[in-house]
C-alpha cells in the first residue's frame, strides 16, 4: 500500500500510481505518465509506450494512428515486417478500440507521445500504390529510425529497393 507521502510525491512529479489490477511488468525506470480505465482493465501511458489492458506495451513509435472521440480510444498498431537497408518496414494491424470509462490523461498523453515521436514524414508514390516514410524517435534509444509503411497494392520489391536507397542517402547526410 502506498503512503500518502508517496502519492503526493507521485502527483507532484507527474507520476501516476500503478493500479492493483495492472497485468504488465514495468521496466525499472519506466515512469507512469497517465492511467485510464477500460472495461477490461487499465491502460497505462509511460515514457516507453502505452500498456494495453492485456498487459502488453506498445512502443510510441509503433502506434501509426490514435484517435479519441466520445470516450473511445482507437489505436492502429504497426508491426515490424523486415528491413531495407537501415529502414524498418511496417505493416498496420486492424484498429483496436478501447471504450474508456475513466480516461484520465491517457488521450492527451497518447496524442503528445505519438506525435512527439515523429521527426519528419513524407509520402512517395510508387508502382501499385505508395508509401509513407517516417523518421521517428524510439523511446529509450538514441537516434532516429526511418520507418516505411506501404499502402495496399504497392510493389514490395520496388518498395524495398527505394527504402534502402533512401536510408543510404540519409546515412550519408548525417
Amino acid at each position: 500500500m502506498r503512503t500518502w507521502a508517496r502519492r503526493l510525491l507521485d502527483r507532484l512529479s507527474g507520476t501516476a500510481e500503478v493500479p492493483a489490477d495492472f497485468a504488465g511488468e514495468l521496466a525499472a525506470d519506466e515512469q507512469v505518465l497517465a492511467v485510464g480505465r477500460a472495461a477490461d482493465g487499465p491502460l497505462l501511458a509511460t515514457r516507453l509506450g502505452l500498456w494495453l489492458p492485456a498487459g502488453r506495451r506498445v512502443g510510441w513509435h509503433l502506434i501509426s494512428k490514435a484517435t479519441w472521440d466520445d470516450g473511445l480510444l482507437v489505436l492502429i498498431e504497426a508491426a515490424e515486417t523486415g528491413t531495407a537497408g537501415d529502414a524498418v518496414l511496417l505493416r498496420d494491424h486492424a484498429p483496436q478500440r478501447f471504450r474508456l470509462t475513466d480516461p484520465g490523461r491517457v488521450p492527451e498523453v497518447v496524442h503528445e507521445r505519438v506525435t512527439g515521436s515523429i521527426r519528419s514524414r513524407h509520402h512517395r508514390e510508387l508502382p501499385g500504390g505508395g508509401a509513407w516514410f517516417v523518421q521517428r524517435k524510439v523511446p529509450g534509444q538514441d537516434g532516429i529510425v526511418l520507418q516505411v509503411r506501404a499502402e495496399e497494392g504497392t510493389d514490395p520489391a520496388v518498395l524495398a529497393d527505394f527504402a534502402a536507397q533512401v536510408s543510404e542517402r540519409l546515412r550519408q547526410a548525417e
